[in-house]
């Protein structure tokens, strides 16, 4: 049983860090602050730290499934493994300094899913996979089983296993409530590209996009389920503010706009239903 537990945990490992990789590639895209370990460098460094990591661990990863065969066994399996073991080790301590310096921020394991702040449990995977990395150290090449008792067998330890890293993962609830819709539009984590490609797409920024004077905001902001988008225009020889109200739906999402006086200081409507609580009769 020791020794199917030993072989399972290459593969185990590998698909955890190209999880992580692939998760943390996509944080790295979107931009804002990184969580994790990035979370302790000066905020010009989150996106080159958050970067690294995200190579790194594909590296790894690659270098574990690479490796995991005769061709690859020798020193090049060692390195690897020895590898795995040095960076699930690191995290662990990581996650123990974040959680003293950092108390509200996340481990930023799984990117976007790993924003709750780190606990116990984050802690104690990264420590249990840098067991199971140790334990990958010197093990002859994985063999598929001989029998079907013994193919039953590594299915129980990988099923035993998954069981205990699922328990040890915040994430899992945070993938059901995104998968349910159970979390209300005002904690809703929604970046600032989609709610401006949602604003383009919209009738309202078509029919005003001609009176602004440039495509750039100069000032965003959010209320609950709303984001309110700033943009200097001119309408009637007048320099104003337009501002777009998007809700947080995505693209088809109600928009709303009213415009600022910029010289005299006062709102008037632009499209508003009377019926709409949200009316923008005074945006800022």
């Amino acid at each position: 049983m020791l020794a199917v537990m030993r072989e399972v945990q290459i593969p185990l490992l590998a698909v955890l860090l190209f999880a992580g990789s692939a998760a943390k590639g996509k944080m790295a895209l979107r931009g804002g602050p990184g969580a994790g370990p990035a979370a302790m460098f000066p905020l010009g460094l989150h996106r080159p730290v958050v970067i690294g990591l995200c190579a790194g661990e594909f590296v790894l990863g690659a270098g574990l499934l690479l490796t995991a065969g005769r061709a690859g066994a020798g020193n090049p399996a060692a390195v690897a493994r020895v590898a795995t073991a040095l960076l699930m080790g690191t995290g662990a301590a990581a996650l123990y300094e974040l959680r003293a310096r950092r108390p509200d921020a996340g481990c930023g394991c799984f990117g976007e899913l790993s924003r709750t702040p780190v606990s116990w449990r984050a802690i104690a995977r990264a420590t249990l996979l840098c067991v199971a990395a140790l334990a990958t150290i010197g093990i002859p090449p994985p063999r598929m089983p001989d029998s079907a008792a013994e193919a039953w067998l590594t299915l129980a330890a990988v099923g035993a296993e998954l069981a205990v890293l699922i328990s040890l993962s915040p994430e899992i609830g945070q993938v059901m409530l995104r998968l349910s819709h159970a979390d209300p539009c005002e904690l809703r984590e929604v970046p600032v590209e989609r709610t401006l490609s949602a604003l383009r797409a919209s009738v309202p920024w078509q029919r005003h996009e001609r009176f602004l004077v440039t495509a750039t905001p100069i000032d965003v902001w959010r209320e609950g389920c709303w984001r309110f988008v700033v943009f200097p225009a001119v309408l009637a020889s007048r320099p104003v503010d337009v501002v777009f109200a998007v809700h947080l739906a995505g693209r088809g999402a109600p928009v709303r706009v009213g415009m600022l006086d910029a010289g005299a200081g006062f709102a008037s409507p632009l499209e508003a239903p009377r019926h709409d609580p949200l009316r923008i009769s005074n945006p800022v």
